[in-house]
C-alpha cells in the first residue's frame, strides 16, 4: 500500500492503528462459553458488547484488523458496498472497538448518497425504473434514510400526475414525427452495369420500395458490385457511386434527386423541436445558441432566456446530435477539492563567544592631568581646603577625595593605571576594557495553514496569506493657504500678540498623501481541470512578496518571487507544488589585528555568529468529489463528402 493512502485511510479511520495493536495474550484455563447471537435488524450495525460478553480473542482482533484494512481500501476506490460489508465482518469478529462500527456508518451513508445521485440522474433523463430501482436498493441499505423515502414519494407523484416528459425522447412513431422507412429485412447482391435511374429503381425495388426521381438526376452508365448487402449498406454505397440522396415519402416509398446543397435544403424533412436547458445563464444559452448555429448548421434557432429554452428547426439527424451534446451540459461540470497544506519552518540562532582584549591604550602626564581636574573644579577644592579635609599643597588627597565623591569623573582612571617616571614627568598608561562575552538567543517557529477549496472545473481559485502594507504613491496638495478665520485677526481687529500665528497659519499649505496597499506574503492561485483518465491537471499561478529592508525616496523595495506551472496529478495523490529553502549565515570576529588571524587563537578572542534558516513547503492534493464526465468518446459519425458532377 502507498504512503498516501496508507495515511489518508489513517486520518479517515483512526481506529485502524489500535485494530492492528497486538492483543494482550489470553491467559490459560477455561474460558467462558460464548453467548448467543443476538440478531439485528436489517441495516443497522450490531449493538455494542456489554460487560458480559466475551472479550475477542486475539486471533478475531488481527482478523477484525484485516477485513478493516481491506474494507477501507474498498472504501477510498468508491465500492462503498463492498466496503460496507468488510466493515460488518471486522464489527463482527471484535465487538468491542467503537470505530468500526462507525466505519459502517460512514460507508453506508455514502452508498446510500450514491445510490440516490444514480437515481436523480436517472430520473432526469426519464429512466424511471433504473430510478425506482436505485431508490429501493437505497432502503434496503438504510430503512430510515428520509432522503431516500423523499425521491421515491416524488417519483410516485410523478409518475401518476405524467409530470415527467423527458426532454430528449425519439419522437419516432408520433403523428408530428419524421417519417420512417420500411424497407425488408434481407441481404442482395447486385452485379450490374446500366443506366443509373434504372439501377437506382433496381436496388431500391430489391428491398420493397419504389423510387420516385427528381429531375436533377441524370442519366448516366454507372456500374454497381456488390455482395450480401442489407438496405442500409446499399443506400450509402448507391449514394456514392450515383451522386444521389433519398428522402422518405412513406413507409415504402422515397424521392430521390442529386447530392447538392441546395436539393438537401429543398427535400429535407426539418422538424421543429424545443430543447429546454435549465440551469444555464443568459450568456451561457446564447453561447449554446450560437453553437447550435455554427456547429450544427442549424440556421433556425432562438434563445429564450426567461424560460431557459432553445427552439431549433432542422434535420432530424442534427436535432439528435445536438440532443446527445446537451446531455453532457446537463449534468454540469466536474468539482475539484483542493486540499492544500502550507508548512512554515523558522530557525534563528545568534551566538557571541570568547574575550574582546583591549583595542586601544591611553598614555597621559599625570601631573598635568592632576592640573586639569583640579582647574575644571576649583569650587569643589575650595570646599574641601574650608572644610579640613585636606590642605591646600595635598594635591593628591584632594584628587582622591573629588573622585571618591563622585562628582568628578575620568575615563582615564576608570580601568587602572599604570605609572612609570617621577616628578613632573611622572607619566602612566591606561588600558582599554577587555570584555568576556557568552550569549546564545535562538529561536524556533513552526506554522502549519491547512485550507480546503471545492472549484469547479477550470475554475480558478485564490489563496492569499500575508498582509497589507501601505505605500505612499503621491501627494495632494492645494495651491491656496487654508488658514483659518479668526475674528479680530483676519477678520476686523487687532491682536499684535497673535500675529506670529497669523503668518504661520497663512504660510502653510495642507498635504493630502495618496496611498496604495501591496500584498505582502504569499498568493497562489490554482486552476483545476479534470481530465478523461480521472487525472487533475493544476495550472498553478504563486507569488511572494516581502519587503527587502530598503527605501528609494521613501518608499520601501519589494523582493518578489513568482512560480507559473502545469502539474498533473492523480486523485487523491499528495504533491509538493513549491518548496523554499532561505538560508543565510554570518560570522564576525572582534580581536587584536595579527592575533586574531592565526588558527587557533580565533577561537579565543570575541565571535558573533548569527544563522537562519526558513523553509516553506506547499502540498496540494486534489479530490475529484463530483465527476460527471466519463472517460472515453461518444461514438464517431461517419462525414462524407461527394463531388457534385
Amino acid at each position: 500500500m502507498k504512503t498516501g493512502t496508507a495515511a489518508l485511510l489513517i486520518a479517515l479511520f483512526p481506529g485502524l492503528v489500535a485494530a492492528q495493536a497486538a492483543a494482550p495474550p489470553v491467559p490459560n484455563g477455561p474460558r467462558p462459553s460464548a453467548p448467543q447471537q443476538q440478531t439485528t435488524p436489517a441495516g443497522q450495525p450490531p449493538p455494542a458488547q456489554s460487560d458480559t460478553q466475551r472479550e475477542p480473542t486475539a486471533s478475531q482482533k488481527r482478523r477484525a484488523g484485516k477485513a478493516y484494512l481491506a474494507a477501507s481500501k474498498l472504501f477510498v476506490n468508491g465500492q462503498f458496498e463492498a466496503a460496507l460489508s468488510g466493515y460488518k465482518r471486522a464489527a463482527e469478529l471484535d465487538a468491542t472497538n467503537p470505530d468500526y462500527r462507525l466505519a459502517i456508518e460512514v460507508a453506508r451513508g455514502h452508498a446510500v448518497t450514491a445510490m440516490i445521485q444514480s437515481a436523480a440522474k436517472a430520473r432526469l433523463i426519464g429512466d424511471e425504473g433504473s430510478a425506482r430501482a436505485d431508490l429501493t436498493h437505497a432502503l434496503e441499505l438504510d430503512p430510515k434514510n428520509v432522503e431516500a423515502t423523499q425521491h421515491l414519494f416524488e417519483l410516485g407523484d410523478d409518475a401518476l400526475l405524467g409530470q415527467v416528459k423527458p426532454p430528449y425522447q425519439d419522437t419516432a412513431g408520433r403523428l408530428d414525427g419524421p417519417v420512417q422507412l420500411l424497407p425488408s429485412v434481407g441481404v442482395y447482391s447486385f452485379h450490374t452495369r446500366n443506366d443509373q435511374i434504372q439501377i437506382l429503381r433496381q436496388v431500391f425495388a430489391a428491398y420493397g420500395i419504389t423510387a420516385m426521381f427528381d429531375d436533377s438526376v441524370r442519366t448516366l452508365p454507372i456500374r454497381l458490385d456488390l455482395d450480401d448487402a442489407r438496405f442500409a449498406e446499399a443506400a450509402r454505397v448507391l449514394g456514392l457511386v450515383s451522386n444521389t440522396f433519398y428522402v422518405p415519402l412513406d413507409p415504402h416509398r422515397v424521392l430521390v434527386a442529386r447530392d447538392t446543397r441546395a436539393n438537401r435544403l429543398q427535400y429535407t424533412r426539418q422538424v421543429l423541436e424545443t430543447v429546454y436547458v435549465p440551469g444555464l445563464s443568459e450568456a451561457d444559452l446564447t453561447e449554446v445558441n450560437n453553437l447550435v448555429k455554427n456547429v450544427f448548421d442549424a440556421q433556425q434557432a432562438s434563445a429564450d432566456p426567461a424560460a431557459g429554452t432553445i427552439t431549433l428547426r432542422a434535420s432530424p439527424g442534427t436535432i439528435n446530435a445536438f440532443n446527445t451534446t446537451v446531455r453532457s451540459l446537463l449534468d454540469g461540470r466536474n468539482q475539484v477539492l483542493l486540499d492544500i497544506r502550507m508548512i512554515q519552518v523558522a530557525h534563528s540562532v545568534t551566538r557571541n563567544t570568547g574575550v574582546t582584549p583591549m583595542q586601544s591604550v591611553n598614555a597621559f602626564n599625570v601631573y598635568a592631568e592632576e592640573q586639569s581636574i583640579l582647574n575644571a573644579n576649583q569650587s569643589l577644592v575650595q570646599q574641601i581646603i574650608s572644610s579640613g579635609l585636606a590642605s591646600p599643597g595635598d594635591t593628591l588627597a584632594i584628587l582622591g577625595i573629588l573622585l571618591a565623591s563622585g562628582q568628578v569623573s575620568s575615563s582615564l582612571f576608570s580601568n587602572g593605571v599604570a605609572l612609570f617616571g617621577g616628578g613632573l614627568t611622572a607619566s602612566a598608561l591606561s588600558p582599554g576594557p577587555t570584555t568576556l562575552n557568552l550569549a546564545l538567543n535562538t529561536s524556533d517557529s513552526r506554522e502549519l495553514d491547512q485550507i480546503q477549496l471545492r472549484l469547479g472545473d477550470g475554475e480558478a481559485g485564490t489563496i492569499k496569506e500575508g498582509e497589507r502594507y501601505p505605500i505612499q504613491t503621491a501627494s495632494y496638495s492645494s495651491l491656496s493657504s487654508n488658514a483659518s478665520k479668526i475674528a479680530g485677526l483676519t477678520s476686523p481687529g487687532s491682536s499684535s500678540g497673535l500675529s506670529s500665528l497669523v503668518s504661520s497659519l497663512a504660510s502653510s499649505v495642507p498635504n493630502i498623501p495618496m496611498v496604495q496597499y501591496q500584498d505582502l506574503g504569499l498568493t497562489l492561485k490554482a486552476t483545476p481541470k479534470v481530465m478523461r483518465s480521472s487525472t487533475v491537471a493544476l495550472t498553478i499561478d504563486m507569488k511572494i512578496d516581502s519587503l527587502s529592508g530598503q527605501s528609494i525616496n521613501g518608499n520601501p523595495v519589494l523582493n518578489s518571487q513568482a512560480y507559473s506551472g502545469v502539474a498533473t496529478l492523480k486523485e487523491g495523490e499528495a504533491s509538493v507544488i513549491a518548496a523554499e529553502l532561505s538560508k543565510t549565515q554570518s560570522r564576525s570576529i572582534s580581536g587584536t589585528p595579527g592575533i586574531s588571524e592565526i588558527p587557533g587563537l580565533n577561537d579565543i578572542t570575541d565571535k558573533d555568529l548569527q544563522s537562519n534558516y526558513a523553509t516553506l513547503i506547499i502540498v496540494i492534493t486534489p479530490h475529484v468529489v463530483r465527476g460527471t464526465q466519463s472517460a472515453g468518446h461518444t461514438p464517431m459519425m461517419m462525414v462524407q463528402k461527394t463531388q457534385a458532377r
